[in-house]
């Protein structure tokens, strides 16, 4: 008998246990829109059949900050950023280090717009520093390791998955 077959064995003499271990199951299942972010901001998301571990920005300050001052982004990760409101959004690479690809996505989820935006050298004056906009109302924004656009193949229209109703809910 396998552990797993124990684990069960087990669990199936006290229904509460089993019923713990069933949460924790779906809980862990990656691809789930409406699953809830991870104990450390986190959320797990699919983009175009790759997953991707973002980090969240659900407020003015750490939407400010993002990604800056970071001398690494990992292949898999990034971060979210969400807006209480849909809006024509403007980001500019503020004291970046790498490279960063930036996907703008519209209330429903939907890429309105892709960039690769380069670093900045670190003097640059904020009214100097490159906007990159997303033309068009976006409540989103995915930012990833430079150069990540080039193997994913977006195009606006594209459908990210995310639970977008938690995440307008929550957002400050």
């Amino acid at each position: 008998m396998t552990t797993g077959h124990v684990l069960f064995s087990r669990c199936c003499r006290r229904p509460w246990a089993y019923a713990l271990v069933l949460l924790m199951a779906v809980a862990a299942s990656p691809g789930c829109a409406d699953a809830p972010t991870t104990l450390d901001g986190t959320l797990r998301v699919p983009i175009a059949d790759k997953i991707f571990l973002l980090e969240l920005a659900m407020d003015d300050p750490s939407r400010y900050l993002g990604l800056s001052g970071r001398s690494h982004i990992p292949a898999d990760a990034g971060m979210l950023f969400v807006f209480p409101q849909p809006r024509t959004l403007d980001f500019v690479m503020r004291r970046c280090l790498v490279p960063i690809d930036i996907i703008f996505l519209g209330p429903n989820g939907r890429v309105v717009a892709t960039h690769q935006m380069n670093v900045e050298p670190p003097d640059t004056p904020e009214d100097r520093l490159r906007r990159y906009s997303s033309r068009w109302p976006a409540q989103f924004a995915i930012e990833l390791k430079g150069h990540t656009l080039d193997t994913l193949g977006l195009k606006p229209g594209a459908k990210i998955d995310l639970p977008l109703d938690t995440l307008k809910r929550n957002a400050r």
